[in-house]
């Protein structure tokens, strides 16, 4: 039992979020995969995520748009510019966690400290939309609230009222490859909820 609760260590987010001070909207996942899993560090590091394939495709038409030239990377310094250029925060739902299985996987990530959702908000005024990035993140960031809620199914929204103010809340699919979707269908709900919130102009 002991040999086993040493191989759990508790982690730390390793990289700050995103928060631009005009920002509208703010993407929330869980947490970052392990380091070795990582290419940059930054949001969504994982090379196998397509989570900035689908922005290349809504926002350019061009899936490697945010890829680091030939390498098997994304380019951080390219895509916090574009976050603050656009006013688009990202933060992880998840501070601190143990991940059970050594993995990245959301069902063995067992959340220790969740996100500072009053300190962060405080620090983006502007916010009205969440789009939580898969079903875990959901799970978190409705935690948070006072009063319980229903988890909503993927592409749907739910409104709540939090340090008087009021939210809307849409679950986006996941853009991990293990999720079940195809990458167009992803790219399609994100840039709906793009456009319904006038991230993207019609």
């Amino acid at each position: 039992m002991g040999e086993k609760s040493e191989k759990l260590v508790v982690e730390t987010l390793p990289f700050p979020p995103v928060l631009p001070a005009q920002a509208t909207v703010m993407m929330m996942g869980t947490f970052p995969p392990t380091a070795d899993k990582r290419c940059m560090e930054f949001h969504y590091p994982n090379f196998q995520n397509d989570m900035w394939r689908v922005y290349g495709l809504i926002f350019f038409d061009d899936i490697d748009y945010f890829k680091k030239g030939e390498e098997k990377a994304f380019d951080a310094d390219r895509i916090r510019e574009f976050l603050l250029h656009r006013g688009i925060a990202s933060c992880p739902t998840v501070a601190k966690a143990i991940r059970e299985k050594g993995n990245a996987s959301d069902k063995f990530l067992r959340v220790v400290e969740p996100v500072n959702l009053q300190h962060v908000l405080a620090q983006i005024p502007k916010c009205q939309y969440i789009g939580t990035t898969g079903g875990k993140a959901t799970e978190v960031l409705l935690g948070l609230l006072p009063q319980p809620m229903k988890i909503p199914k993927t592409n749907e929204t739910v409104e709540f009222e939090y340090e008087k103010r009021h939210i809307c809340l849409t679950r986006l699919p996941s853009t991990s490859r293990a999720y079940p979707m195809s990458l167009s269908k992803k790219a399609e709900a994100y840039a709906s909820f793009f456009r319904r919130i006038g991230i993207i102009k019609e």
